[in-house]
């Protein structure tokens, strides 16, 4: 299938039309935003290898996690197509916009399902055989607005599938600290994805959505996010101490704590205007420094 026949406003782009149409796919799945949760599948993958796994193994689950992620995010978009061109903060996504077609988004779903299946018949026979339940909440969560405000914690939960999926991939087994991990994921992703649900308030209510800020209000919201982080940094200390990790780790434990404080302090009920910089910015570094303080703890550092 051709770049012409995936994107309808192909020839309108002349010569250069294939980088366009590559950086409108970029766009519309926010490839970039993978900095949130590749770490965490690296960070179950280096205490699973007790340091650096295979090339092999890292190879494949970088692929795994390039292609879920691609396949989770090009059906959100396609899911919420519609109540993406009502809302007004994600009206101009390329989607809404007709920058990209719905076959095209489809298509890349399909091919990004059998990328990562494939990458986890690479990696172990124990991957390929769960990995049907990550593509349930690969596919499930998108949904789960529309019927529950634990819809938050169900998106942690499919995020943290990275984190305990990195661990399967070397070890080949889902031991008490895959469960860890997974655990750290859930609570530091709802709490901040909780965050970020506080400016969609209006529009939930007006499309029956049920996230927690449209249900519970910002004020109370806000508040349960600060127990998410709080419980994240507890949990991460637990990893410290279970797999004895040096100072480094520690180190950037502290880090992390720092940053999950100033996140949730300069977000008020009141003021949500430095929401994005709560969410883009600090988030992406707590996943990288939680990464590379456990990588250079496991040395004792």
């Amino acid at each position: 299938m051709t770049l012409e026949v995936l994107f309808g406003t192909f020839g309108k782009f002349g010569r250069f039309g294939m980088f366009r149409n590559l950086k409108i796919l970029l766009d519309n799945i926010k490839f970039e935003h993978t900095i949130f949760a590749l770490p965490f599948a690296y960070l179950g993958m280096v205490l699973a290898a007790n340091g650096l796994p295979t090339l092999w193994q890292f190879v494949w689950i970088t692929i795994a996690m390039a292609s879920a992620r691609t396949l989770a995010m090009s059906l959100n978009r396609l899911i919420d197509r519609e109540l993406d061109a009502r809302n007004p903060r994600t009206m101009n996504r390329p989607l809404p916009r007709g920058l990209i077609s719905p076959r095209a988004v489809a298509a890349i779903s399909f091919a990004s399902f059998v990328i990562f299946e494939f990458s986890a018949w690479q990696l172990n026979w124990t991957c390929f055989v769960l990995s049907p339940l990550a593509l349930i909440f690969l596919v499930g969560y998108h949904y789960a607005k529309r019927f529950t405000w634990l819809c938050h914690w169900i998106l942690g939960f499919t995020d943290g599938i990275a984190a305990a999926g990195g661990w399967v991939a070397v070890r080949g087994t889902l031991d008490p600290m895959a469960f860890l991990l997974w655990f750290v994921v859930i609570v530091w992703m709802a709490g901040f994805d909780l965050i970020y649900a506080c400016q969609d308030v209006a529009i939930d209510k007006r499309e029956g959505l049920h996230s927690f800020p449209a249900r519970f209000g910002i004020a109370n919201t806000l508040f349960v996010a600060r127990v998410n982080h709080l419980t994240t940094v507890v949990a991460l200390a637990a990893v410290g101490i279970i797999a004895a990790l040096g100072l480094i780790y520690w180190a950037g434990w502290f880090i992390v704590a720092g940053l999950l404080a100033y996140e949730n302090s300069i977000v008020k009920p009141n003021d949500l205007s430095r929401l994005n910089l709560a969410f883009f910015n600090v988030n992406g570094y707590i996943s990288v420094i939680v990464f590379l303080s456990t990588l250079f703890g496991i040395g004792h550092f």
